[in-house]
């Protein structure tokens, strides 16, 4: 038998994720009709800058109509709304996909919706990519290029011919497909990911709170401020369902967190804080090596 081609994908969300694999799979498959569905501005800047083919806005089963692949790029709450009609709606033998950053809920739900008997098949999926700024103006082809890509599914999923065509996709446009379990993935994320942009945003509204008439201390900030508040331009409407849907692992990792900003302050006046100063100095080694 041949191997499962995508000639057809539907992207549901084109903003940064979703334009931003809309314009990778036009410069790297260029081959695949691409649809785009989302709301009316959104979809036509995507079709303005030649990312889709097709727009649709209104209703969602139309949008679904003979697409192999269904790319859902939308927040998480968008998503589990919309996964029962997509499980009604998708193609036969779609393989249906999604970019968020949690993963245990949106499993969860995908599991009682395509059953394993079912025809149609779902692949979890998170892009270790993105911006600050939102938005498809944002959005650029070579966004996944040398980033990560996690890929949450069941062995026997791994081997599928509609997967295979998926991560081969992946490959094309730069990524580095990753598999690995929902929980896990939560866990990581919620330490390598969710917690900097929380402390980016602690950080910020602190300073924020402590500003004078003159404008210090940011008057006086440098580089290394900028790049440490980098994240907290990210908005909360981006981040709300995804600290919601991983709190627990969030609550865990702050407090730990405060524990070792408790220690650093005890260590102030003492040598023993260039123990974390070296520590940290050999996670950005092993960062930049990645």
């Amino acid at each position: 038998m041949p191997p499962h081609l995508i000639n057809r994908a539907t992207i549901l969300g084109t903003g940064l994720i979703g334009g931003s694999f809309a314009l990778a799979l036009r410069k790297y498959a260029s081959d695949i009709h691409i649809t785009g569905w989302d709301c009316p501005e959104v979809v036509h800047e995507a079709q303005s800058r030649n990312a889709i083919d097709a727009a649709f806005s209104d209703e969602l089963a139309p949008a679904l109509e003979n697409a192999d692949l269904v790319y859902l790029a939308l927040p998480i709450g968008a998503t589990l709304d919309l996964l029962p009609e997509i499980a009604r709606h998708a193609a036969p033998n779609a393989l249906v996909t999604d970019a968020c950053s949690t993963k245990v809920r949106i499993i969860e739900d995908a599991t009682d919706l395509f059953p394993a008997d079912a025809t149609r098949l779902f692949l979890g999926g998170h892009p270790m990519a993105g911006r600050e700024l939102s938005g498809i103006a944002h959005a650029d082809a070579d966004l996944f290029h040398n980033n990560t890509y996690a890929l949450i599914g069941a062995a026997s999923e791994q081997h599928d011919p509609r997967v295979s065509a998926f991560v081969r996709i992946l490959e094309k446009i730069g990524a580095r497909p990753l598999w690995l379990g929902a929980q896990q993935h939560d866990y990581a994320v919620g330490l390598a990911s969710h917690l900097p942009q929380l402390a980016a945003v602690a950080l910020g509204s602190f300073l924020y709170d402590h500003l004078d008439e003159n404008g210090l201390p940011i008057t006086l900030a440098g580089p290394g401020l900028r790049d440490s508040l980098r994240l907290a331009g990210s908005p909360y409407s981006t981040w709300r369902d995804i600290v919601l849907t991983n709190k627990e692992v969030l609550s865990a990792a702050l407090d730990l967190f405060a524990r070792r900003l408790d220690d650093l302050r005890e260590r102030l006046g003492s040598r023993d804080l260039e123990a974390d100063f070296e520590a940290a100095n050999e996670l950005y080694k092993l960062l930049r090596s990645l």
